[in-house]
């Protein structure tokens, strides 16, 4: 196990509330005026961890914090003694660090796909009205018709159940795949952007086997997903500073698919990051 002493454990606690701050301030300012943000809210509204949640830092399995540690006598999954906190090992539940690990490792090990071009926000749009879409405070960039030749434009490909479910019934069956929660671990896949934004996911409800400093980077690089994610769309967030990336076009696709490449790398060295924590608690608790 490794020792933080109270400075060292005090310090990454600040650094990371002035992390999670410069995200989370501009959010619950926009929340207390009433206004929405479609790409920096979402991971908010979307996922269920909090704010003050996210804010609170912890080291995380592996590790005993020395000094004083009164503070942690009251914070859920730790335990306290002379030596000092850590995290208890009846506080997590196997089965659940089971199921993420799972999925984790199959989306590691599936083929990596880039031939959705992100059609997914243009899918939950098809045939709908704009009082109707999921965004309709915010312009559409392009009109139905166009909407339509891109949806038809070629099968869509999309592999990621959350996604999916979001399509309109119309769109459901333009797809090649019909992905659902029970073969999720079939069809996800390392090329995905939402598989790579559900990493943040992942790693909060494996909570307190996984340290905040993880969950963190994993919100970042949601975030970075969003913004892709968004662009791509039919949505007009030019006003935003999100400028479209016009899948519409061969130049768009390429654009995009250039994108996901990179995303892809990313989510892999944090996918693996999970994947070895997760399996360090496994062997834990094999006790």
């Amino acid at each position: 196990m490794i020792t933080q002493s109270d400075a060292s454990w005090r310090h990454s606690q600040r650094l990371h509330e002035q992390r999670i701050d410069s995200w989370t301030t501009p959010h619950l300012d926009r929340r207390r005026r009433g206004i929405t943000h479609p790409v920096q809210d979402f991971l908010f509204d979307y996922y269920t961890l909090s704010p003050a949640k996210l804010r609170a830092w912890h080291p995380g399995l592996g590790v005993m914090l020395t000094g004083d540690v009164s503070q942690w006598q009251h914070v859920r999954g730790y335990t306290v003694t002379d030596a000092g906190a850590f995290v208890d090992l009846e506080s997590f539940k196997t089965s659940a660090i089971r199921q993420s690990l799972h999925l984790l490792m199959s989306t590691r090990d599936n083929e990596p796909a880039f031939g959705c071009f992100g059609r997914h926000e243009w899918a939950m749009v098809y045939r709908q009205n704009q009082d109707s879409v999921r965004h309709s405070s915010r312009s559409l960039r392009v009109s139905a018709t166009e909407i339509d030749a891109v949806v038809e434009s070629s099968p869509l490909r999309c592999t990621h159940f959350d996604a999916f479910r979001f399509y309109t019934k119309e769109a459901r069956p333009l797809n090649v795949l019909t992905p659902t929660r029970a073969n999720q671990p079939d069809l996800e896949q390392p090329g995905c952007l939402h598989a790579a934004m559900d990493l943040y996911k992942w790693s909060y409800r494996a909570y307190p086997v996984v340290g905040a400093d993880l969950v963190a980077d994993a919100f970042e690089l949601a975030q970075h997903v969003r913004a892709i994610d968004m662009r791509a769309s039919p949505y007009d967030l030019d006003d935003l500073g999100y400028p479209p990336i016009r899948i519409e076009s061969p130049e768009g696709r390429a654009e995009y698919v250039g994108y996901q490449r990179d995303i892809a790398t990313q989510a892999s060295e944090l996918r693996n990051r999970l994947i070895t924590q997760l399996e360090q608690s496994m062997d834990t608790c094999a006790w």
